[in-house]
């Protein structure tokens, strides 16, 4: 069975951020999960779920491509992708955020790339 793109407390604080920001408040989180490809660089450091859906999930998304950005994206969707070897988005069972989103944010788009 493939691990959950988010655990259950992981997923209570995306919605809890994701309640916030349709809210209206300004609030910068620490990014909650990263998920990865672990055959492709792909990285995703999700902060909110869309409370609406509880699929749209909104972070710092980074294509490999050397723009990474803002952006929202579907968990549902991340649950089907693979990479050129066939392995499946994965979250990192490491991650511990040391920033907010924002500083995350400035790294990325300072150095290409969402920072380690």
């Amino acid at each position: 069975m493939p691990q959950p793109l988010a655990t259950v407390p992981e997923r209570a604080q995306l919605l809890a951020n994701g309640e916030a920001r349709a809210a209206g408040r300004a609030i910068d989180p620490v990014p909650v999960v990263r998920l990865f490809t672990p055959d492709a660089h792909l990285i995703w450091l999700l902060a909110a779920l869309d409370p609406a859906d509880g699929d749209t999930a909104y972070g710092l998304i980074d294509l490999g491509l050397g723009m990474p950005e803002l952006g929202t994206v579907k968990l549902s969707d991340l649950a089907g992708i693979v990479g050129p070897l066939k392995r499946p988005v994965l979250r990192d069972l490491y991650f511990r955020p040391v920033r907010t989103l924002a500083e995350y944010t400035r790294l990325a788009e300072r150095d290409g790339a969402i920072p380690d």
